[in-house]
């Protein structure tokens, strides 16, 4: 049951930790943070589990917050900074693939470790009794593995969610899924339609986000995505016979992930840039599929699932614009380069850069280093531009509207902002003319 292993507790910690052992109770850090801390990773935060009621722990402590009183957990503030604080608890029936309808509390922490997700997630340490592992957690750190705590069928009939965390946590620690543990997700994984969309959501950037993000590929194998994202399924079983491609779309969306960096953003623009594919494929009298249009069914598919699992507008916007134009094509000229940013935005442009790459690094080798290449003049001509402040858009046009009305006589209406757009275009084509004098005499010169 104990174990040698010392773990370094932050000050804090062993303060709350030890104020509660000496009024006589037990306590302990626990869960991921001890995980974290067995893998050298600075935890995001530290729980301690006790036997001490909350109302217990209100009096040993000056400043807390009733966090989830009715669960047992308190948050004792010190300095402003807050710790978890939960009573050792048996939970009840749970009633909505989620949460239990009434939990008891106990004295026996061993109880509290039992109803745990995994083994790697059920151990607790403190100084004076060392590391707590009554499921062998930290065999399973050495085997790599994610195994549920118990009768994997149970957790997961407690709560659905951790079928997706399992995954998630394969993705961060690069784990393999134990055979029983995968087997029940396989079993239950219709129990996740039971679970709100925003939880879904918050398990799946972790995942997507994650240093592994191929272990998407095992959420796709164990039936989870056909539940919450059925549409990357549609993209697994869809094939790309084409000369520019060497695996199915779902395969190619997993390596493209792999390829960019763990940015929101960018690895959603990644899982979603061809989503739209098994939808327009088409094959030619030669066997060869071409996707038609993908990227506008694209950017419309995942606008829709984006909004179903209840993402926030920027990231809709943004993630949905670079669908949109992940496969947009632009020449590595100036003007070519000034239209492309005008059209697709400021804010987006340099995005597609480190899009466009993992796209091209996730296909074949065929034109990949002319590809490549262009996409590196682009860039360099992209970077000229920004050094030079040259006009891309209206807000760096030499007019405002108010110039146009004081100094061309113009009045306010459709074709003020129809004068300015064609003042942008000349622009657009010829930097030098971006000037104020220059801009107001060709605004006379159109009415």
């Amino acid at each position: 049951m104990q174990n040698t292993t010392m773990i370094q507790l932050p000050e804090k910690v062993k303060y709350i930790i030890n104020t509660i052992m000496e009024a006589g109770y037990e306590a302990y850090a626990v869960g991921g943070c001890i995980r974290d801390s067995i893998l050298g990773r600075i935890p995001d935060d530290w729980d301690i589990t006790t036997s001490a009621t909350p109302y217990q722990i209100k009096e040993l402590f000056k400043r807390t917050v009733d966090t989830g009183i009715k669960h047992g957990t308190v948050t004792v503030m010190l300095d402003k900074e807050g710790f978890e604080v939960t009573t050792y608890r048996i939970d009840g029936e749970y009633e909505d693939s989620r949460h239990p309808k009434e939990v008891t509390f106990t004295a026996n922490l061993i109880e509290d470790l039992k109803r745990r997700d995994f083994t790697i997630n059920a151990m607790a340490y403190n100084d004076k009794s060392g590391l707590v592992d009554v499921f062998e957690g930290m065999e399973d750190i050495q085997r790599r593995k994610i195994r549920c705590v118990g009768n994997p069928k149970e957790r997961f009939t407690e709560d659905a969610l951790r079928m997706m965390r399992a995954v998630r946590f394969s993705a961060q620690l690069g784990y393999e899924i134990d055979e029983e543990t995968g087997e029940a997700i396989r079993e239950l994984n219709t129990n996740l339609v039971h679970i709100s969309a925003e939880r879904i959501q918050t398990e799946l950037i972790k995942l997507v986000c994650a240093p592994c993000p191929e272990k998407l590929q095992i959420a796709y194998e164990l039936g989870i995505t056909r539940v919450i994202l059925p549409e990357f399924d549609a993209c697994m079983e869809t094939p790309q016979n084409n000369p520019h491609h060497l695996y199915s779309v779902g395969e190619h969306t997993i390596q493209s992930m792999q390829k960019i960096k763990p940015d929101k953003i960018l690895r959603l623009a990644m899982l979603f840039h061809d989503i739209g594919k098994p939808k327009t494929v088409t094959v030619d009298e030669k066997g060869i599929h071409h996707f038609h249009g993908h990227p506008a069914v694209s950017e419309q598919m995942t606008k829709k699932i984006l909004q179903r699992l209840k993402f926030d507008n920027y990231t809709i916007n943004m993630v949905t614009r670079l669908v949109k134009y992940h496969d947009y094509d632009v020449e590595p000229e100036p003007k070519c380069v000034r239209r492309a940013v005008m059209r697709i935005g400021e804010d987006i442009f340099p995005l597609l850069f480190p899009v466009k790459e993992a796209d091209i690094q996730a296909q074949s080798n065929y034109f990949k280093e002319e590809k490549e290449e262009k996409l590196k003049k682009v860039f360099e001509v992209y970077q000229e531009i920004l050094t030079k402040q040259q006009c891309v858009s209206l807000k760096s046009l030499a007019v405002t509207g108010k110039d146009l009305i004081d100094g061309a006589d113009m009045k306010p209406g459709p074709e003020l902002g129809e004068t300015l757009k064609k003042l942008l275009d000349i622009v657009i084509e010829d930097p030098s003319k971006n000037e104020k004098e220059i801009l107001i005499k060709l605004a006379r010169e159109f009415k």
